[in-house]
């Protein structure tokens, strides 16, 4: 139960500070927020060690607890992440997280196609191959897609072999997710990202770094251009 209140307590004042209700430089009290929210102190003092370690808070003593500016932020935490997404910044995380894509996926294709395994080759295939099928039959925006979408970036991401390019799994996943569930996703998708998609995997099913590259940075780009216009 009191895990289920510093959850909520949690959510409930992150969601302030990520909307920009609580701005920069606004310092709040224990006591006041264990008024407000009606919960014991404990709860409030957990909420804002959690808060405090994404960044968004700084407690010191005899002042209080400070909001912290955007730059402050663990911007890859995939709670904070869902946040953003569920308000006002949902936009602005959006583009900012197909950036990161454009960035990070490019080197991953690469990477995976020198090393990844016959096994994680295979699959990459395979989810490839639904992805199109599910595209062909209009689903882009249905669970099935959404869940092969994911799994396809993610291994990848994986297969590179880089546990830095890895570390990106979580918030990437976490923005394709989100931008689905927005319905930002189109039941029909963009003909140029899906049929890279598919030429990616065939790059690395066959071992090609350089297509795997070239291939992953134009649907990249597709999605870039299609998130941009859409918002």
């Amino acid at each position: 139960m009191a895990r289920a209140a510093h959850g909520s307590v949690t959510d409930a004042i992150g969601m302030r500070i990520v909307d920009g209700d609580l701005a920069p430089g606004t310092v709040l009290t224990l006591g006041g927020l264990e008024d407000e929210h009606g919960v014991s102190r404990t709860v409030v003092r957990e909420a804002v060690r959690v808060l405090e370690a994404m960044g968004l808070v700084e407690q010191r003593r005899r002042v209080g607890v400070t909001v912290r500016p955007a730059s402050a932020w663990s911007a890859l935490d995939t709670r904070l992440i869902g946040w953003q997404l569920a308000g006002r910044r949902r936009d602005q995380l959006i583009l900012n997280t197909t950036e990161l894509r454009a960035a990070v996926e490019p080197v991953a294709a690469r990477l995976s196609a020198q090393r990844a395994t016959d096994v994680q080759r295979g699959e990459i295939l395979r989810l490839a191959d639904e992805l199109a099928r599910l595209g062909a039959e209009g689903r882009g925006d249905s669970p099935e897609y959404l869940e092969a979408d994911i799994a396809f970036h993610d291994l990848i991401l994986v297969s590179s072999g880089n546990l830095m390019l890895a570390a990106a799994r979580s918030p990437i996943a976490a923005a394709i997710e989100g931008r689905s569930l927005h319905g930002l996703t189109p039941g029909i998708p963009n003909p140029e990202a899906l049929h890279n998609h598919i030429a990616t995997a065939a790059a690395i099913g066959r071992a090609d770094a350089d297509a795997a590259e070239e291939h992953t940075r134009r649907y990249v780009a597709a999605v870039l251009s299609e998130v941009r216009q859409s918002l």
